[in-house]
């Protein structure tokens, strides 16, 4: 068994920069009162010796533990399949390492995980928390509330535990899907139909307002629920094609529904866009470029909405910093045209 060598303290920094512990205390820790000429000698004193900071004693100190809280809504299983978190969590990550910040994934499994979250963000172990794909009746809001940490929400509130003053960021959904279905009445399509999302989440629910807004008085058997997943995307497909056989195009509320539509289309026998023209929502790649034919989306730029949640939170820390934060952030969309519709 080989010995490791003592950890650095900060008695030896101290003593490698001839100064008092105090100091090097005071510029470890990032206080003020200390000349430049020794900041330098501290800090290369605590290079030289390759002194890492106790964590535990620097909060006693800072009242911060640099670690945020990433909450997500979603069982395991949904999480690592779907590459939407995928892009929303490498947005968090790199925004947190950039501020030297730990991230902390916790995951709902069930119900009884909402109290297990709650606890932990109660605890004192993360400085605030980043929430996203909340559904309508989850505790979350509320639990989140009560255990007095700074937060922020991907996705517009709309929880029925009241919660108002929420600080958010999400993208135009509503305004998308105009687009979207408005590219579809353009190209002469009649029998538009829309496969939602779950309707229990403000996206998915801001998606078919959108649908509503141009196809208002459609055939609401064109309207069929989905799950954001390809196999909901498939088993509303083939519902939609058994309702309304003359159904000409699709909407879907997210690209991996639209995959699944896609797969039946072809199944059916039915030519993509010649007989029904497809679009779906988010532009994930390369999913949306390597469907057959390449998807038409409307773009929501998911990386980037994680960096803003991560950077509203963090800048909103400080307590001469409370307040300063934007009630809400909606990000712009842009419909990307490929050979779907």
């Amino acid at each position: 068994m080989t010995e490791t060598a003592p950890r650095p303290t900060l008695e030896a920094v101290a003593a490698r920069a001839g100064v008092s512990r105090a100091t090097v205390s005071r510029v470890v820790n990032g206080g003020d009162g200390v000349r430049e000429p020794l900041v330098e000698r501290v800090r290369r004193a605590v290079e030289e010796l390759g002194y890492v900071p106790n964590q535990a004693a620097r909060s006693l100190v800072t009242r911060r533990h640099d670690a945020v809280a990433v909450v997500v809504a979603e069982p395991e299983t949904r999480v690592f399949a779907d590459p939407f978190f995928a892009l929303q969590l490498r947005g968090i990550s790199k925004e947190l390492t950039a501020h030297d910040n730990q991230l902390v994934l916790l995951l709902t499994e069930g119900r009884d995980d909402h109290a297990r979250v709650g606890r932990y963000l109660a605890g004192g172990h993360v400085d605030g928390a980043l929430v996203f794909s909340l559904h309508l009746d989850d505790p979350l809001p509320g639990l989140i509330q009560r255990a007095g940490v700074p937060t922020v929400f991907g996705g517009r509130p709309g929880w029925s535990d009241g919660t108002t003053d929420a600080v958010y960021v999400d993208s135009d959904n509503r305004g998308g899907a105009r687009e979207a279905v408005r590219h579809l009445a353009g190209l002469g399509r009649t029998r538009v139909a829309h496969i939602t999302g779950p309707l229990d989440q403000t996206s998915a629910a801001d998606r078919l307002d959108g649908y509503r807004d141009v196809m208002g008085d459609a055939d609401p058997r064109l309207v069929v629920r989905g799950d954001f997943t390809p196999g909901g995307g498939e088993r509303a497909m083939r519902e939609l094609l058994d309702r309304c056989p003359d159904v000409d195009a699709v909407f879907a509320a997210n690209d991996l529904t639209a995959s699944g539509a896609l797969r039946v289309l072809r199944e059916r026998g039915r030519r993509v866009p010649e007989d029904v023209a497809v679009i779906g929502f988010d532009d994930m790649l390369p999913l949306a470029e390597q469907t057959d034919p390449p998807l038409t989306t409307v773009r929501q730029d998911i990386e980037e909405m994680g960096r803003l949640m991560a950077r509203l939170l963090l800048g909103g820390l400080g307590p001469e910093d409370a307040g300063a934060a934007p009630a809400g952030v909606v990000l712009p969309t842009t419909l990307v045209r490929r050979t779907s519709a």
